[in-house]
């Protein structure tokens, strides 16, 4: 026997039975369901992209650009290893500060109201990180703060 499949057995003996379990969601449980944008409200860049040269970091909680994503709108100005488009939610009746980074006390970037039209791009955890439009304001607000979708 391998030596390293003997301690990935001992390793196993000693976690309880519902450690064991597949972390992954069973394939029959509903997933979240999303709208998207429609797609030609923001088309795909056309052609090739190409890197003209370097660009200013744009400030925090302006344009929808942060070091992982960015807005699809923006793919024709600024390199990003992922570009998404967003689905547009809406303001709660409580309104919403959008806030420059995802935790509580962070310096707000401005304040929506009830109703207001919010492009969302990533969701982690309670935080969604979005933006009125490509050019921002952009910044985190709480899942909580945005109509249901249900």
């Amino acid at each position: 026997m391998h030596r390293g499949a003997l301690f990935v057995r001992r390793v196993r003996a000693n976690l309880p039975a519902h450690a064991l379990a597949s972390k992954r969601a069973p394939r029959n449980s509903p997933g979240p369901t999303f709208t998207v944008t429609d797609a030609t409200e923001y088309p795909l860049p056309q052609g090739q992209l190409s890197l003209s040269g370097p660009v200013a970091r744009p400030a925090v909680g302006t344009v929808a650009i942060r070091g992982d994503l960015a807005h699809i709108a923006l793919a024709d100005r600024y390199l990003c290893a992922h570009y998404v488009v967003p689905q547009v939610r809406t303001i709660g009746t409580a309104g919403a500060t959008l806030l420059c980074q995802p935790r509580e006390g962070s310096d707000p970037v401005m304040r929506l109201e009830a109703g207001t039209r919010f492009e969302a791009l990533d969701y982690a955890g309670p935080w969604c990180w979005g933006c009125l439009g490509p050019e921002g304001p952009s910044g985190y607000l709480h899942l909580a703060e945005l109509v249901s979708e249900s």
